[in-house]
């Protein structure tokens, strides 16, 4: 029996990392649904945790679908639902629907370079692709990581980072110096500039916060990317997930069903209201 988009399914929060801390902190919780249920999803969508009681809240998938053991999802502290979901703890029961949204066209992308470029919570939208394409080495070219934040205490997957640095070029930034920190200070988009990443056979992915985004594709446009090569993925506030209720809508476009992720090619024909 097909199950209702509308109803979550149950999980279980198997573990929780903080990542940042602060006023505005940040946590990695691992989901595993029960039953032993499984959730097929695609590099670059989302799904709907509720919190019983709270309501629920959209967020970006950040593991990649080849895992079948858990689902990642980094959360920044925000709002009612994000804060309720922090203040669980491990072994707690969620809700969880979907997966929504287009997904990243990674069939396409086989054999190119892969250049992604985000900045603070936005590394987690493109770190499913990124974990995908490692899985799948022989499938793509050279990748490559941008990555910046406004503090080195602001980065997420810190381990990680570390352990990617072993595997691909990895250049980490931050916006302004503070002792101890050997890598680039400055924005991420002149970090991408002065690297000079070339456009042959490439495509970059980018996420962040929409003005990095805005200066990363106009740097990107500069080093002779094309529109077609740059692709990103777009948030709005998001309620029924599948369409119908038009929260997410930007014209005749509906986020939840159209996106989140577009290329410049097709963003840059939206409505300017977005």
């Amino acid at each position: 029996m097909e199950h209702n988009p509308y109803l979550p399914q149950l999980a279980r929060i198997i573990s929780i990392k903080e990542e940042v801390g602060g006023a505005r902190p940040i946590k990695t919780f691992h989901l595993e649904l029960l039953n032993g249920h499984r959730f097929d999803f695609r590099c670059g969508q989302c799904a709907m945790i509720s919190v019983f009681g709270k309501g629920e809240s959209m967020i970006s998938i950040s593991s990649s679908p080849l895992i079948k053991e858990y689902l990642q999802f980094s959360i920044l502290k925000m709002g009612r639902v994000t804060t309720a979901l922090h203040e669980m703890e491990e072994g707690s029961i969620v809700g969880l629907r979907g997966p929504y949204g287009n997904g990243f066209p990674l069939e396409e992308w086989k054999g190119k370079n892969l250049i992604f470029i985000g900045g603070g919570i936005g590394l987690a939208p493109i770190w499913s692709v990124l974990q995908t394409a490692l899985r799948q080495r022989d499938d793509f070219g050279q990748l490559t990581l941008f990555y910046g934040a406004r503090t080195s205490q602001d980065l997420v997957f810190k381990d990680e980072l570390k352990k990617l640095k072993e595997t691909i070029p990895v250049y980490l930034s931050i916006d302004v110096k503070e002792p101890g920190w050997n890598e680039y200070v400055g924005f991420v988009p002149q970090n991408v500039l002065d690297k000079k990443p070339s456009p042959e056979k490439a495509i970059a992915i980018t996420c962040g916060p929409p003005i990095m985004i805005k200066f990363v594709i106009k740097g990107l446009q500069e080093l002779g990317f094309q529109d077609d090569q740059i692709f990103t993925t777009v948030e709005n506030k998001m309620k029924c997930g599948i369409g119908k209720c038009g929260r997410c809508n930007i014209g005749h476009h509906y986020v939840c069903k159209d996106g989140p992720v577009y290329s410049w090619a097709r963003l840059k024909t939206l409505p300017q209201e977005y």
